[in-house]
């Protein structure tokens, strides 16, 4: 049933019964038993042409996930005000693996376009919010992916694991992650960590710009004060750096009127 589920995705969101079983790699007839089986459930639903989406269920037992729809509700409020902003694309992701997981994006109406929608997946390097977690993430993960292999989008995308490993302990210092030109060649996001209660970073936020505008310095502290927002919102509060983590604890914020 699982192979069945996974052979949608959002280049796919939209199969036949013989393309899942092709996709999935079961038999015509083990396919047509589980697809029904699915279907019956609700994690799968029929259309007039006969092509199998998604179900509305499945996308119900989806949103009790703690990092998805619970994470993106805090962050929301967050995310519209950063939105406001700077009226460019605002994302939100987590980390899978060694992918992020975008699981919120506002679209700015003039934006830069860009290659991410709710759901998607792309490599921790290749991207601000990856970069963001990947240089909060366990030092083991951080020297296991440095080692690569790296995959290049652009010219521009960091392919050199001993560059990585510098780029991360530059977002360690800063408390942002600026990725340029890295995904395509004219946007560059700027993106910072959010913590969760304890301090554990659990998610990133970031804006994506066009390369050429050069406001990147001028994004650093609302993107901060989002992530900042969100990570309060979660129950983190401000504290001294943690002995021998490395990793940097920014000063509480001016109180609220």
């Amino acid at each position: 049933m699982l192979s069945v589920l996974a052979a949608f995705d959002h280049e796919h969101p939209a199969l036949c019964l013989t393309d899942i079983s092709r996709r999935a790699g079961l038999s015509l007839t083990t396919t047509h038993r589980l697809v029904g089986a699915l279907t019956g459930w609700g994690a799968l639903e029929r259309d007039e042409d006969g092509a199998y989406h998604v179900g509305l269920r499945l996308w119900e037992l989806a949103a009790l996930a703690p990092r998805g729809l619970a994470l993106r509700q805090a962050a929301l409020p967050y995310l519209e005000d950063l939105y406001e902003a700077t009226h460019e694309n605002v994302q939100m992701a987590v980390r899978d693996g060694a992918e992020v997981v975008y699981i919120e994006w506002l679209s700015g109406r003039s934006a830069v376009g860009v290659r991410i929608q709710v759901g998607a997946r792309w490599p921790l390097h290749a991207t601000g919010v990856g970069l963001a977690l990947l240089a909060h993430g366990d030092p083991a993960l951080q020297e296991s992916y440095c080692r690569g292999p790296l995959v290049a989008f652009t010219p521009y995308t960091i392919a050199d694991g001993e560059r990585l490993r510098r780029e991360l302990a530059e977002v360690r210092r800063t408390g942002v992650a600026v990725s340029s030109r890295q995904v395509t060649d004219d946007a560059v996001s700027v993106a910072a960590p959010v913590r969760r209660a304890g301090g554990a970073v659990v998610a990133a936020v970031s804006v994506v710009v066009p390369w050429h505008d050069g406001g990147v310095p001028a994004l650093v502290p609302a993107v901060r004060l989002a992530a900042r927002g969100i990570s309060r919102a979660l129950g983190w509060q401000p504290g001294p750096p943690a002995g021998g983590t490395g990793v940097a604890v920014p000063p509480p914020a001016a109180p609220e009127p």
